[in-house]
């Protein structure tokens, strides 16, 4: 399992380390660029690529969808308190609270755990986190005044959309479409731990304390609060587990380029995604072998 686990999370280290060698080399990183592709082109073209040709029913769907949602908005709440806690503006806290790493770590974790059957309830996770991820936390990091404009101008939303409908109706993307996204999704991962590394070239030794002690209070609270939601809305045993599992990822990249767009803090945002990161090599064996 180790091995598995390891070969799942080894890109992320590696990703970020050629970043972390690029800046430590004396090289020019476009962090703002860089950023704006990943968001405007390789997002939407990731998000249909991966959820395209989801096989799930539709009254699956809507429970899972409902139970991530449900732990998304009681997590909210909860990185209120972790910002008393940790002394930090809760606008830089509640996302990297609210939304864990269930894609490119998620999505993978899940299917070498649960196969086929799981991963397609981890899709139903990833549609749920991605869909408030990009209106509600895209609109947090708007820092223009105006976040419905903000909203209308995602393209993520509208990839969202359409994976929407084509999961609903059972439907996929034509052969030329989907040979499209699949080609052009290929470079968002590797820039986005790209961009993470450049970041974490700079870090201080005090962001990755903080980051321990947010990861030591958020992985609990979010195992706890997501079992608690599924045993109340009565889930499928493997739902659960996958739910579990799902909301339990560590700090997901995309909150470090959402505070790398707004401007907050994302250097320490950073740390937050490394040492959850780094914790995750030791919970997530814990997790599974308690879950499977």
């Amino acid at each position: 399992m180790l091995a598995e686990l390891f070969a799942v999370m080894a890109p992320v280290f590696f990703g970020a380390g050629l970043g972390f060698c690029w800046i430590r080399l004396g090289y020019d990183y476009p962090v703002e660029f860089v950023t704006k592709l990943v968001f405007n082109i390789g997002t939407p073209a990731l998000i249909l690529a991966a959820l395209g040709n989801a096989e799930i029913d539709a009254q699956s769907f809507g429970q899972t969808l409902l139970g991530a949602l449900t732990v998304m908005g009681i997590m909210a709440g909860v990185s209120l308190l972790m910002a008393k806690a940790l002394r930090k503006d809760w606008r830089v806290i509640i996302s990297p609270t609210m939304y864990p790493n269930t894609g490119n770590m998620g999505l993978p974790v899940t299917l070498y755990a649960f196969g086929n059957a799981g991963f397609a309830y981890a899709i139903t996770v990833t549609v749920s986190v991605a869909l408030i991820q990009f209106t509600f936390g895209a609109m947090l990091a708007n820092r223009g005044g105006r976040p419905l404009r903000t909203l209308l101008r995602t393209p993520t939303i509208y990839a969202i959309l359409i994976a929407l409908g084509l999961l609903l109706t059972d439907s996929s993307l034509p052969r030329w479409a989907a040979n499209t996204v699949d080609l052009i999704s290929g470079f968002c991962v590797p820039l986005m731990l790209i961009t993470l590394g450049v970041s974490l070239a700079s870090i201080q030794v005090k962001s990755l304390t903080s980051g321990l002690g947010f990861s030591l209070l958020r992985i609990p609270a979010a195992a706890l609060i997501t079992f608690a939601v599924a045993q109340l809305l009565g889930l499928p045993p493997l739902a659960q587990s996958v739910l579990i599992l799902q909301m339990s990822m560590p700090v997901a990249v995309y909150n470090y380029l959402f505070a790398q767009r707004a401007r907050r803090e994302p250097e320490y945002v950073a740390g937050l995604v490394f040492c959850s990161t780094l914790l995750s090599f030791i919970y997530l064996p814990v997790l599974l072998a308690i879950m499977m």
